[in-house]
């Protein structure tokens, strides 16, 4: 968009004989620099996962969960979720696009994001709009939660969608792995299910925080190019 607002402007200096030469030498460089700094500042995928098993590693009885991360350059990493709606357990009554707490009790989508040192992010994402963000230094030692953020979602018959933007301060440095989960029933029908499971009959019960089945994801193919890896945001400066 920006180098197309360029040309337009520079077209009408190409036509004058006195600038001809100058303008079109201008004209190149000024696109060069651009298309430069855009390719700097643009993430150069998508990352895509589907949850498609239990917690325990069977196969699920429904359509599968699909999350998609992206980048918005200039506010975070862009989650996205389509997931089949169960409405079970129902709306939990806090005000959509807010934070809510013990949201983890509901219908939910889970994300986590663990660097080397056990440093983790924990996103929490409801079909009826409310959210949790928890940062954790280690396992199960959260820090901070109820972390704004915009998030919206919407519900199509059985189905429904879900986005969010987390931004780049929430994020521990050097994200390495990742998991993701998705809860849905009620009481002894409640399931529990895992992009990454645990192996089949080790566990007898379901804990999203074992971190050593947390897989390795390149962050960086979605991550902007000026995003330091290693550098140390406000909310993590005093426990890194």
């Amino acid at each position: 968009m920006i180098i197309e607002i360029v040309k337009l402007i520079l077209m009408k200096v190409l036509f004058s004989r006195r600038f001809v030469t100058v303008s079109c030498i201008g004209f190149a460089v000024i696109i060069l620099v651009l298309r430069r700094t855009m390719s700097e500042l643009e993430p150069a995928s998508r990352l895509h996962f589907e949850i498609k098993s239990t917690w325990n590693n069977f196969s699920i009885d429904h359509p599968s969960i699909h999350l998609t991360l992206s980048s918005d350059v200039n506010h975070g990493m862009v989650i996205e979720v389509n997931a089949p709606f169960f409405n079970d357990p129902p709306n939990p009554g806090g005000q959509p696009g807010l934070p809510f707490q013990g949201l983890w009790e509901y219908e939910v989508v889970e994300a986590f994001f663990l660097n080397d040192k056990n440093q983790y992010l924990e996103a929490e994402f409801c079909p009826h709009g409310q959210h949790l963000v928890i940062l954790l230094n280690g396992f199960r030692k959260p820090f901070k939660d109820m972390l704004n953020l915009t998030y919206n979602a919407v519900i199509h018959g059985n189905t429904w969608k879900g986005k969010a933007v987390i931004p780049w301060d929430y994020f521990p440095h050097g994200i390495t792995r990742f998991n993701a989960y998705a809860i849905h029933g009620s009481a002894t029908w409640r399931v529990y299910e895992a992009l990454y499971p645990v192996s089949k009959e080790k566990f007898s019960s379901p804990d999203f925080h074992r971190l050593e089945y947390f897989k390795k994801v390149d962050f960086k193919r979605i991550f902007p190019k000026t995003y330091q890896a290693d550098q140390v945001s406000s909310l993590w400066k005093d426990i890194a």
